[in-house]
């Protein structure tokens, strides 16, 4: 049966009234001419009665309230292992509830992020990548075990400094730590040169500024890559030499037998189409060269207008605008080749020769070039593979005229892409910076 508190207090108020006016109506038969003693002998009768009786119920709701206060307190500390009971059936016991499903309910989340903690621990202790975490005091307040095995032997690192821990460490690793941000360096030599990858990130935790240290070892990667590169070229130039030579060899064949019949009317034609596949050859091998032996740009000031009249020499476009008054630092050898590959790629992709565009402007404090057509564009497929060395859709393509023009733009510090353009087309991009 359920009692609400008002119920209770109210019966237990009505019953110490009743019992004070019973004791008074007792008292008035016995001493009716001395009210004044009643009053009295009732007051100190009551009075008793009810501070003990109210004591008596006070006393359990004041011992729920001091365990709230311990479980509320133990909540605050982490121990979420404590539960209350209440016999009566009342709002209170509605609250001890309540505040038992909390209890649980705080258990059951704590038990699932200890094992997510662990989940976490787990793969960040035995990630290959070497994980440092540093206080702004350079305190290290975290290494899994690659970080322990690569810059202290195995052994623990939290505790020590990281500037006590740099003085053992590769001077590679010293001289990139020095420089300060993210980027490659190289540490051993000759067969033992490993490459590894460094990444710092600042951010604040618990009010305080801490940097991730994260150093991962490239090498294997690189050299799995390095073969399928290699692999990649052999497969291009065979295949590029495969089709000169086959008929070179053919074509000297017949001149052979042509001159052992003393037929020589035909010799000439023989040897222009040799002179003109060995010149195919010769070009390809050149591009193959030029790409591989890509000089560091010479940053010199280039002025647009004379830059744009020299490519209009070599090449039909269209000049969307004006060029930019101001001179631009760049290689012009290097930027004239990279423009030329694009402006006859696009003149190769069977645009009309009047919509081959070409467009330079000044963008938010960047350089963008930008060569347009009106051509078929690229399939998806094409778009992701285009800027790769040696990819080519062309039948007698080398796929090294995108890949140079990307190679000559990050060489300058900017990037090339490629996209799509409304109403057909490609338009290729090359943002770089003043």
């Amino acid at each position: 049966m359920r009692l609400s508190l008002l119920t209770r207090w109210s019966a237990l108020v009505g019953t110490l009234l009743t019992v004070g006016i019973l004791i008074a109506l007792a008292l008035m038969r016995l001493m009716p001419d001395q009210p004044l003693v009643v009053i009295g002998i009732c007051l100190l009768c009551v009075v008793p009665i009810s501070i003990i009786t109210i004591r008596i119920h006070l006393e359990q709701t004041l011992s729920l309230y001091r365990a709230l206060t311990g479980t509320v307190t133990s909540y605050r500390d982490g121990d979420f292992s404590f539960s209350l009971h209440w016999p009566q059936n009342d709002e209170l016991s509605d609250l001890v509830g309540a505040h038992n499903e909390l209890g649980q309910v705080l258990r059951e989340q704590r038990l699932a992020l200890v094992q997510r903690e662990l989940l976490l621990d787990t793969m960040v202790q035995h990630t290959p990548v070497a994980m440092l975490l540093v206080s702004d005091s350079g305190a290290i307040v975290y290494g899994n075990i690659a970080a322990r095995q690569l810059l202290h032997e195995g052994r623990k690192l939290e505790g020590a400094h990281l500037h006590e821990i740099m003085q053992n460490a590769a001077p590679a690793l010293r001289e990139a730590m020095g420089r300060g941000g993210d980027g490659l360096f190289t540490s051993g030599e000759a067969e033992e040169e490993e490459v590894f990858h460094l990444a710092r990130r600042s951010f604040s935790l618990n009010g305080r500024q801490h940097e991730l240290i994260l150093l991962r070892l490239l090498t294997p990667e690189l050299r799995r890559q390095e073969v399928q590169t290699w692999k990649k070229v052999i497969r291009v130039i065979s295949h590029e030499l495969n089709n000169s030579l086959a008929p070179l060899t053919s074509l000297a064949h017949s001149g052979a037998e042509l001159v052992r019949r003393g037929q020589t009317e035909r010799l000439p034609q023989i040897l222009a189409t040799i002179e003109e596949r060995t010149r195919h050859l010769e070009s390809s091998i050149l591009g193959y060269a030029r790409f591989a032996k890509l000089p560091t740009p010479r940053l010199d000031p280039q002025d647009w207008q004379a830059f744009v009249s020299g490519l209009a020499d070599q090449v039909q476009f269209k000049l969307a605008g004006d060029v930019p008054q101001e001179p631009s630092a760049f290689d012009a050898a290097q930027m004239e080749q990279a423009l030329l590959n694009l402006l006859k790629n696009a003149h190769e992709s069977g645009s009309p020769a009047h919509e081959v565009v070409l467009d330079v402007r000044r963008v938010q404090g960047l350089l963008r070039i930008e060569v347009l057509d009106r051509g078929p564009g690229m399939s998806d497929a094409v778009l992701a593979n285009a800027l790769v060395p040696f990819y080519s859709t062309k039948r007698s393509g080398t796929g090294l005229g995108l890949a140079l023009a990307r190679e000559i733009a990050e060489a300058h510090g900017g990037r090339i892409t490629l996209a799509n353009r409304d109403g057909g087309g490609l338009a290729v991009t090359m943002v770089l910076p003043i």
